[in-house]
This record gives structure tokens, sequence and C-alpha cells, in this order.
């Protein structure tokens, strides 16, 4: 906004008999950045009279202030009494355009003179309401000052064009080591790729000069919360969070709804459905916190009609689609999840980050080509060694792809409980506890369940998989119950099957000779004519062998 700096005059002379050490001027609340201390004098002023100078600064202090509704109505008063500055209507729709009123913003550029804000708001708006052809007009138009060069770095922010908006601060900053604040936008790029050591150190520059930066402050909360966890995050957003309840005004909406992502969802329902169609993240989050409570479907509404702009938009619609895929058994939501992580895994801009590396790994994942996936997976693994939904996939990979050693270890380390009752996470620990010749804690796996459909099929594994490596013992046990459950003919020729290999290993002696009493045991719990044979051989080696039976 193009305003004087210049202190506002009075005409009160009770004012002027006033010590400059009692009442700082409004030069000096500027200069410390201190918009309340100087909206609040000039609010003093305006009671002993009105001035067309004095609403303007107001405005200008309101809109600094975050108070975007308020610098309208001040700047819309000033437009309607028609004797203010030509730069009201331009001033006028930058606020509209921080309020989301992009179509208003562009009618009210019709009216206002031609400069270079005008410009440069016009630039922003064709991003906004994705006019390419006028976008690329506005970017001719732009010079090589520094006003419209930082313009042109926030579009390529925008667009997810981080490193070439980085050199445009360096650019900058080279030439005026004093512009401090260029720092915040250095370490905003470098948060965005991932960089967030890289980006405390940057914006460390700037919090020495201002340690109370709102939007500083807030940004390195995000990186701690990147860095370290929620926790470490809310400690240092705690000064924020105090001043949201007293005069503070910019940022509330991001700082309310980072406060939310910081403690892992809690409130989501609260806050962040007044914030989808304002902070952009509050969608994503929204549906987010949704997969995370397994509401698969409120998830897909939400995000069904997004036209996904950025990698982490795509990202997200791919994890949507996938899951949805896989919850309704529909090909075509898994197809298009595979077009989505294969577009972001195979981009130039995201191919070496690890969310890059994320997708190709889900994309071979859903094509179930699992080596390539442990490629991927493997490249980032350092950098996800607590994280179960990680070592989730990681192991079932490693699953597919018969490393059954590493996927125990994987299993293993997983703590959530969501995780550890999931079917697939049982029954695939189960298969790879036999492979790695542990029956017995697959079976312990089996007896911890309640009766279910899911323990059922847990046994049929066990029992199925066990007989074919040659875990006899465990197999009779599983086909035992299974026949009780299920008096097939099927389940009493594994039972038969695996109790005479488990016998056979007796008198080889690689399974103790007491085993020898719990098989017949087994076997009489069947009423099949062939019983008797059975236990007549096994009685009689027994006997032989001195084996109490």
């Amino acid at each position: 906004m193009i305003l004087s700096r210049a202190k506002p005059a009075s005409s009160d002379a009770a004012k002027k008999s006033i010590s400059r050490k009692d009442i700082p001027n409004l030069e000096e609340f500027l200069e410390k950045r201190d918009y309340t201390g100087a909206l609040t004098l000039l609010e003093f002023n305006g009671t002993t009279g009105t001035s067309i100078e004095i609403d303007y600064w107001i405005g200008y202090c309101a809109f600094h202030l975050g108070d975007y509704k308020r610098a309208a109505t001040v700047y819309e008063d000033l437009k309607k009494k028609g004797n203010g500055s030509e730069d009201i209507p331009v001033n006028l729709a930058c606020c509209y355009f921080f309020l989301g009123m992009y179509p208003e913003a562009h009618s009210l550029l019709a009216q206002a003179a031609d400069s270079r804000l005008k410009t440069r708001l016009l630039f922003h708006l064709s991003h906004k309401m994705s006019d390419e052809t006028k976008l690329m007009e506005f970017h001719q138009m732009l010079e090589d000052v520094i006003e419209d060069q930082l313009s042109l770095a926030s579009i390529h922010y925008l667009r997810a064009h981080y490193q070439e908006a980085i050199d445009i601060y360096k650019r900058v900053l080279l030439e005026n080591r004093d512009y401090l604040a260029l720092n915040v936008y250095v370490a905003l790029c470098y948060y965005k790729l991932d960089y967030y050591d890289v980006a405390q150190e940057v914006l460390q520059v700037y919090l020495q000069k201002y340690p109370d930066s709102a939007i500083a402050i807030n940004l390195k909360a995000c990186n701690h919360f990147r860095l370290y966890n929620g926790n470490a995050a809310q400690a240092e957003m705690k000064q924020l969070v105090e001043q949201i309840s007293s005069s503070f005004n910019f940022g509330h909406d991001l700082i309310r709804h980072n406060i939310v992502v910081f403690r892992g969802g809690e409130g989501a329902l609260q806050v962040l459905p007044n914030l989808v169609d304002v902070i952009p993240e509050a969608r994503l989050n929204l549906v987010i916190y949704y997969l995370k409570q397994n509401e698969i479907h409120e998830a897909y509404d939400l995000i069904k009609d997004l036209e996904p702009a950025v990698p982490q938009e795509y990202i997200l619609k791919g994890v949507v689609n996938a899951v949805m895929g896989q919850e309704t058994g529909s090909r075509e939501h898994v197809k298009t999840a595979q077009q989505y992580f294969q577009l972001v895994g195979s981009s130039a801009s995201e191919c070496d980050t690890i969310p890059g590396r994320q997708c190709m790994a889900s994309c071979f994942f859903l094509y179930r080509q699992f080596e390539e996936v442990l490629v991927y997976l493997n490249s980032i693994k350092t950098y996800f060694s607590n994280d179960d939904s990680f070592n989730f996939n990681y192991a079932q990979a490693q699953t597919a792809a018969g490393y059954f050693k590493e996927a125990e270890e994987a299993f293993l380390i997983m703590r959530n409980e969501r995780h550890r009752n999931d079917y697939i996470y049982i029954s695939l620990l189960a298969y790879c506890y036999i492979i790695n010749k542990k029956p017995q804690l697959a079976w312990e796996l089996y007896l911890k369940m309640d009766t279910s459909t899911e323990s059922f099929s847990l046994l049929q594994l066990i029992a199925n998989t066990c007989y074919k490596v040659g875990e006899f013992w465990y197999a009779a046990k599983a086909f035992d119950m299974l026949e009780r459950m299920d008096p097939s003919p099927e389940h009493w020729e594994g039972k038969r099957g695996a109790c005479c290999g488990t016998f056979q290993y007796i008198v080889a002696e690689k399974q103790p000779k007491e085993l020898l009493t719990e098989i017949i045991q087994l076997l009489r719990n069947t009423t099949n004519s062939q019983v008797e044979q059975i236990i007549r051989v096994m009685r009689k080696w027994g006997k032989d062998n001195r084996v109490s039976c």
C-alpha cells in the first residue's frame, strides 16, 4: 500500500504541551511495528476531531494487523466521501484480496489508476483465478525492481517452485542485507522443501532482531513439529496462543489451525470445517483427520472436487483414492491413485524428495511390484524408523517380496494399537513367524483373538502354512481346532497328515517323545474309521520304545 509515513498533523494545542516521553508519536510506533499501539494512538486522536489522514493511517494499521475487514470498511468510507487519495481503490482491492473476494478486487482495480501495485495485485489475482493467459501477461509487465521481484517470488512459492523463489530472495538479499524479513521467506521455502534444519537456521537471523514476530514464531513452531514433535511445536507457539485471547488479530485463524495439527487432530471438527475455504491446508488436514478416524467416505467427499495444484494435494488425493479403491473394490479408484502417485514421484521437482519416493513406492505397491517398492522405501527408511504407518507398509512389502526376517522385525517395532489389531498385521506376522521357524508365536497370536471370521481365517492360515513348511505339530493343532468348528473331510485329511508328520518327526528324534500322547488325544477327537488304525501303529511304536501313551 502506498501511503506517507509522515506524522499526522494535530490542531489540538493541548497535545503539543504533552511531553514526547509520555506519548510516543505515530512514527515511533510504526518503526517498532507496534500497529496496536499506533491504532490506539490514532483512535485517541480521532476522538478530538475527524481527519482523513487519521482514517488513512487507521486503515493502514488495521491492514497490517490482519484486520482486513476493518481496513476495508475504512477505505470504503473514504471512497464514498470522494475526497480521498487516488490510492484508495487499489488499497481497498488489497483488502478484498486478503478477504478472498477476488472478483470484487478485480472489478475495483478497473477504477484504480495505473501503478506498479495495481500490476502486482492483478498478477496475483490472475493466479488466484487460474487465468494463465493474464498471469503471463502481467508477468511480462513486472519490472526489475524489488517490489515486483518479490511479487514474482511469491507466485513461484504459491506454485511450488520453491528453488526459483529462493534464488530471487537471495539475489535481493545480497544487495539489501537490512531486508531481514526476506530471511523468513527463504526459510518458508526451505521448510516446503523439507530442509527443516536449514529453515530454522535462516529464520533465526530474523528472530534475533524481531523475537515477537507472529509469522516467524509460527514457522519456528512448524519446524519444531517436523524436527521433533507436537509438544515441542506447542511450546514454541505458546506466546502466540496467549495473544489470541487478547488484542492480537493477525494470523488468528492460522494459529488455531496449526494448534490442531500440533495436537494430532484434537479439536479438528471444531476448528477445521470453518477454515476450509480460508486456509488452503485446512481442507487437506481435515481430510487427513477423517482418514485417521477411518471415515473414508467423508474424506473422499471433501477432496473429490479438489483440482490438485501442488504435490501435497496430488499425494493426498492419491491416498484417498487408494483407500477408497481398497474399501469398495473399485479398480477405477486404484487406477486414479496410481496415476497421482506416479505423477508426483516421477516429476523433476519431487523425484528426489522423501514424499516423491514415497509416492513411487505407493505406485509400485498398487502394481504389486514389491521389489521396486523396497528400492524406494529402503532409500528413506532412516527417516521413518519410528513411524508405524511406514513400518506397516515396509513390513507388508518385505513379506510380499519374501524377506520374512526383515518383515518380522518391522512388524514387531510397531506400537500403534490400531495397526497391531488389524487382521492384515496379525495374519502377516503369523505367516512370518511360521516361515521363520517360530510357529508357537503364530499359535499364540490366534489364542489371543476373540472368536470371529477373522480368527477362523487365521486358523486356516496357520494350519495350511505350517503343513506346507513341515511344522506338523502346530498344523495338527490348527486342523484339530478347525475340524471341531467345521468337521469337513478336508480338515480331517489335513489333521491326519499333520499328526502322521509329527509322529515321523518323533521317530526321527526331531520332536520330543512326550508329544505322542498329545497326538493320540487329537486323533481321538475325530470319529473316523481310520483313527484306530493310526493310533494302533503309534502305540506299538511307543511300547517298543518305552514311551507311555
